[in-house]
């Protein structure tokens, strides 16, 4: 037990790569509250008992969370006060979100989506592992039960983190992240209702979107997950463009 102790590199290396990859989730759906703004810089995070018990996970697993988190400019921690969500630092790939006022400025930001994601899937399709398989479908619960309601756009934020990581290519995560939660239309059901769709409608076929996604990673079928990408990103330019269309032609 002692020799165990004085030498952690002796232990079984699956519990650590099982306790990254938990880790992962968790900083995936802190940084995808940070960025759609749930999370706003100088806010608290929950404290690291209730970050535990909303994910099920060690204290050790929250710990390098916030390590992470901490390592990523996201975070700072005051002892015994508590960890802080930061400034965004100043990035070259940040876009940000004033600058992001009409449909075609979306329909931009889309087509960029499409050109990374749809790659981003194939990767992750080949690269993941079960734990972040887990993590994927326990996010993809989330969105669903929370359907239009604020948390969904945070939740989806965290799903398309997701993907990222599972890449294992670590600059497909900080696009993704200096594009923060302009990947996620700010006002989805609003959108819809642009282009006239039904919102119950427009969000089942969402629901089903990512499901698609999430079941072509799972089963690690690289295509069948590029193409869902694809699909799922093609469906909101062109119902955004259908909305554009509207717009100008009341203005006509």
């Amino acid at each position: 037990m002692n020799q165990n102790l004085a030498q952690p590199s002796s232990l079984p290396p699956a519990p650590v790569k099982k306790h990254r990859n938990l880790a992962q989730g968790v900083v995936a759906t802190i940084t995808g509250s940070i960025q759609a703004g749930t999370l706003k810089p100088g806010e608290k995070l929950p404290t690291e008992s209730v970050i535990m018990e909303m994910h099920g996970v060690s204290r050790t697993v929250v710990r390098e969370a916030i390590s992470h988190l901490q390592a990523a400019g996201l975070v700072q921690t005051r002892h015994g006060i508590g960890t802080f969500v930061l400034e965004p630092p100043a990035a070259s790939l940040r876009i940000s979100a004033d600058t992001i006022r009409t449909i075609a400025d979306v329909l931009a930001i889309l087509e960029l989506r499409i050109s990374l994601e749809t790659e981003a899937a194939w990767l992750a399709a080949t690269r993941r592992s079960e734990e972040q398989v887990a993590e994927m479908g326990a996010v993809l619960k989330r969105i669903q039960a929370s359907q239009s309601r604020p948390g969904s756009v945070e939740s989806d934020v965290a799903f398309h983190l997701l993907i990222a990581q599972a890449t294992g290519n670590r600059y497909f995560v900080d696009i993704l992240s200096d594009l923060g939660h302009t990947i996620i239309p700010r006002a989805r059901v609003d959108s819809a209702q642009l282009a006239h769709d039904d919102p119950n409608v427009y969000l089942e076929r969402l629901n089903r979107e990512h499901e698609d996604i999430y079941n072509a990673i799972a089963r690690k079928d690289a295509e069948a997950a590029r193409a869902a990408m694809r699909t799922h990103l093609s469906n909101s330019r062109e119902r955004l463009r259908r909305a554009q269309d509207g717009i100008a032609a009341q203005d006509a």
